[in-house]
């Protein structure tokens, strides 16, 4: 009988990052389910959750978590009772969790809670926001980690997790990316209806820590970019507080300049940033994938600080429109090298292999901690 893997998703983002290794995973021989809910189950988001549903040869398990303005410490206790009593009844043999988000660390709980092995995906990263908190938890939390870099993997090494159940195996999004979309760009401009044939991505979530002023900031953004008189395809925020008041900037925006949608299929995005003149916000993709793309990025305010550099990235905060408009003077249309820092597109493959490992899994439950100055 095949082990049974659980990979959780709670937004469009991860299941990006998780979908490449579930197909390997599946491919394997490993029995493979999705664990959905979070952002995938709510209409204003697109109801990504059939997108999930897609992915062929895998099992679906929804779970909604939250309804509108739920705060995040609301949505972490209906996670958890709702995991809890999920694993209780599947019993799966591993739970693959991603990321930073508050869906993560409720599944990461009760792993570590109940002695499920539990695996986390790109662990080790730094981000300066209410983020990386989350992030390292879900690293003290799970058995297993697969990071992006040997960076990531020291910083994981250094919150005294064993070395041997450190793997770095790249960003598992960048699998996509290195090859073929899939879909020509001509068929992303009609099924999105994207009356451009120039134009930038703009992608601006809310950070947490700033839900005060994130109204402000993205009016100032989003008043810069109009100023520029440049047409944009333009991704909703997620659900984090602060979200209401940049949707209240995004309906005052331009409709003939700006196209605005709740999410997209991930082959289509991906083929929407390698054919886009410039990217910028404050999403991951931007400082990640942009880069292993070689589309030049403007990386805006605090929510990805530190998380990497590269020569196609810029930095500027949202109320900063000399630096804005000097960006995309400067870059608009502009192509870089591949950054490949972050692996080449092999993630899943390996993260596969090392599931074939009986040493994975005899990996004991009991953790200890790992003086990596001892």
């Amino acid at each position: 009988m095949s082990r049974s893997l659980l990979f959780v998703t709670g937004t469009r983002a991860d299941f990006g990052k998780l979908e490449p290794l579930a197909i390997a995973a599946r491919d394997a021989g490993f029995t493979t389910a999705f664990f959905t809910t979070g952002m995938h189950m709510l209409d204003r988001y697109g109801l990504t959750k059939l997108e999930v549903h897609r992915t062929p040869g895998v099992q679906v398990h929804e779970f909604l978590n939250q309804r509108a303005g739920d705060p995040q410490d609301m949505v972490l206790a209906k996670t958890v009772i709702g995991f809890s009593d999920f694993v209780k009844e599947h019993a799966p043999d591993l739970v693959i969790i991603h990321g930073d988000r508050v869906e993560a660390l409720a599944c990461a709980l009760v792993c570590a809670t109940n002695y499920i092995r539990c695996a986390h995906i790109e662990g080790g990263e730094v981000s300066g926001t209410i983020d990386e908190i989350y992030r390292h938890c879900n690293s003290k939390l799970a058995s297993h980690h697969f990071v992006s870099s040997d960076d990531a993997a020291r910083r994981v090494m250094s919150l005294g997790e064993a070395a041997g159940n450190i793997h770095t195996i790249g960003s598992p999004e960048l699998d996509f990316h290195a090859g073929p979309s899939g879909v020509s760009i001509a068929e992303v401009k009609d099924r999105y209806a994207l009356p451009f044939d120039d134009y930038g991505i703009c992608v601006f979530h809310p950070v947490t820590s700033e839900a005060a002023t994130m109204g402000a900031q993205a009016q100032a953004l989003l008043g810069t970019l109009t100023s520029s008189n440049r047409n944009f395809v333009l991704i909703a925020p997620n659900n984090d507080p602060g979200s209401a008041d940049i949707f209240a900037a995004i309906d005052q925006l331009p409709t003939e300049r700006f196209r605005v949608l709740p999410s997209m299929r991930f082959a289509h995005f991906s083929e929407l940033m390698k054919n886009a003149a410039v990217m910028i916000g404050n999403s991951s993709a931007g400082v990640r994938e942009a880069p292993f793309i070689g589309l030049p990025s403007l990386d805006i305010g605090s929510r990805q600080t530190n998380r990497a550099k590269s020569p196609s990235v810029f930095f500027a905060d949202a109320t900063d429109d000399q630096t804005i408009s000097q960006f995309l003077t400067a870059q608009w249309g502009k192509s870089y090298p591949r950054h490949d820092a972050f692996g080449g597109g092999s993630a899943a493959d390996r993260f596969a292999a090392i599931l074939q490992s009986d040493t994975f899994w005899d990996a004991p439950l009991q953790k200890t901690f790992h003086d990596v100055a001892g």
